[in-house]
């Protein structure tokens, strides 16, 4: 396979492709060992259900029902953006005779629409709203699994884990949080194996995404109880958010708010000097002088000195992608990041702050091996000249144009017998001959 998360690509064939499956399933039922024909991610599913204890004459159980099953829904965020999704996915469920289903976090499902037909045929194994679809409940399953891994999905035939399963196909993605970055659930599209395409896929993918771009102009603006906002990534000024004002900030003052605002303990005058002045020079004067002026701008109760500090926690987008990051919510983290941190900057200590997320995000991409999410790091103005990740995308996706750019990006960049270096210092991860 070209795609490890894709199913089934186009030109093969669906009958002997199910055919290898069942004998594979068969082989671990029965061994415990995976054949290689199964994909990496199935394998690792399979493996993840069996110690999880599921059988593969399991079958679903309904958890929530009648008035539970209402009220859940009516509380769960992904309510709000459920017309969008309808509007994205209806028509394509009912004139395919496929299913739109909608789970939440813990892989229940809350909503499953579609053709009546295939309505009361997915009724009988319990494919219906209220119904405990976790993969450590039944196994390998689209929205099961793509809530356990966090990533889009697409489960064929006899890649489910539960034989009454296996004459399904279905493709599923997780929605997340706009703010957090936490999974709410997910998105799945299931029907026959018509599905099995990696146009199903990428469309499923597309209507979780346009879900989370719904929740976020949907989310309440920020009000004074919120607390301030600082906003740095991809801008060379700042802006912060403070009781109902949008403030710019010249871009000493965003030097000086990101590193307060990470630094919640405050720092001293010489901690601050070191962090922000290449220059050694520069006399204390100076910064004293930048800090007044942010104090007028601020107002005197949020800036406070003896160490220099933010009296309220400030939020920033930095600490949104560094948080998600931390909790494995890379989707969410590559939604965050609007680019490097004060590109523009010279500061010593923001230098290392933007190289070290742009590292931390960028190595996550590669591990997660998301041809979507290494895609849009590659085609972003930070991401063009990235080397790695272009490698990265062509291992996993070698369309022409992405063959192309990888082939001009290594003759340019990567002349025979000539060192390389990275540039680091504006986390554009460019790649060039070493001087």
């Amino acid at each position: 396979m070209t795609d490890p998360w894709v199913a089934l690509e186009p030109g093969a064939d669906p009958a002997e492709r199910v055919r290898v499956l069942r004998r594979a399933h068969e082989t671990f039922a029965v061994a415990g060992t995976v054949p290689r024909p199964v994909r990496s991610v199935v394998a690792d599913s399979w493996r993840r259900s069996a110690r999880a204890g599921v059988g593969p004459e399991g079958t679903a159980n309904v958890e929530l029902t009648d008035g539970d099953l209402g009220v859940h829904r009516a509380a769960h965020p992904l309510a709000r953006v459920m017309p969008l999704i309808r509007e994205l996915v209806g028509t394509f469920a009912a004139d395919g005779e496929h299913l739109l289903a909608v789970c939440d976090a813990q892989g229940r499902l809350l909503w499953v629409e579609g053709h009546p037909a295939t309505r009361r045929k997915a009724g009988r194994m319990n494919f219906v709203p209220g119904a405990r679809w976790a993969e450590s409940a039944v196994g390998t399953n689209a929205p099961g699994t793509a809530v356990a891994v966090d990533r889009p999905v697409q489960v064929f035939a006899a890649e489910h884990f539960i034989r009454r399963v296996q004459p399904w196909t279905c493709a599923a993605a997780p929605v997340h949080d706009p703010r957090t970055g936490r999974v709410l659930g997910a998105v799945d599209i299931t029907g026959g194996d018509g599905l099995a395409h990696p146009h199903s896929l990428g469309f499923v993918q597309a209507v979780a995404r346009a879900a989370e771009s719904q929740l976020a102009l949907l989310a309440p603006e920020s009000t004074p109880a919120d607390g301030p906002e600082l906003t740095a990534l991809g801008r060379d000024e700042a802006q912060l958010c403070l009781d109902g004002r949008k403030l710019r900030l010249s871009r000493r003052h965003s030097e000086i708010m990101v590193l307060l605002a990470r630094h919640p303990e405050g720092l001293t005058g010489d901690e601050l000097l070191c962090a922000l002045y290449e220059d050694e020079s520069v006399p204390p004067v100076t910064l004293r002088a930048e800090l007044a002026r942010l104090r007028r701008l601020l107002g005197p109760d949020l800036l406070a000195s003896r160490p220099y500090r933010l009296t309220l926690p400030v939020e920033s987008d930095v600490a949104i992608v560094e948080r998600r990051l931390e909790g494995g919510a890379i989707t969410g983290a590559a939604t965050a990041y609007q680019g490097p941190l004060l590109p523009g900057s010279q500061a010593p200590a923001v230098i290392r702050l933007r190289a070290r997320l742009a590292d931390g995000l960028r190595t996550a991409l590669i591990a997660r091996r998301d041809p979507d999410l290494l895609a849009d790091w590659a085609h972003a103005p930070w991401g063009e000249d990235d080397l790695d990740v272009w490698r990265a995308l062509a291992a996993i996706r070698p369309t022409a144009p992405v063959r192309s750019r990888l082939a001009a990006l290594e003759s340019e960049l990567a002349a025979p017998g000539t060192p390389l270096h990275y540039t680091r210092r504006d986390a554009t991860w460019m790649q060039r001959p070493a001087p």
